[in-house]
């Protein structure tokens, strides 16, 4: 078995939701310049994240869009571009089209002579 295969630099540290603010104290390898005061009187390193198991939708069990860098705006815009450039283009297909006339041929028999 690989020996000094786990970190040995845990130390107490503050997690913090962007979300919803929700803070954990917890043992990470994580460090940071920001520090905060916890409930026991302690200075702890504080590690701001975006989504934990407080905001994420899978643990919360609500149906909530948690997006950041506006990637869900962008991909709404998108599928509305999409709709109005197929709305546009079914209006320029049921728009009526002008049929050519065209004269009919008419057959008239065998048109191979025999020599």
């Amino acid at each position: 078995m690989k020996t000094n295969l786990h970190p040995d630099n845990y130390q107490i540290v503050v997690f913090e939701d962007l979300n919803n603010g929700e803070r954990f104290l917890t043992k990470s390898t994580a460090n940071s310049e920001e520090t905060v005061k916890w409930a026991d009187g302690n200075t702890y390193p504080l590690i701001k994240v975006h989504i934990t198991s407080a905001s994420h939708p899978f643990f919360t069990g609500q149906e909530k869009l948690v997006d950041v860098e506006g990637r869900v705006d962008k991909f709404k815009a998108r599928q509305e571009a999409a709709k109005k450039a197929l709305e546009a283009r079914k209006a320029a297909a049921t728009k009526p089209v002008a049929k050519k006339e065209t004269k009919e041929v008419q057959k008239i028999g065998n048109l191979k002579t025999k020599r």
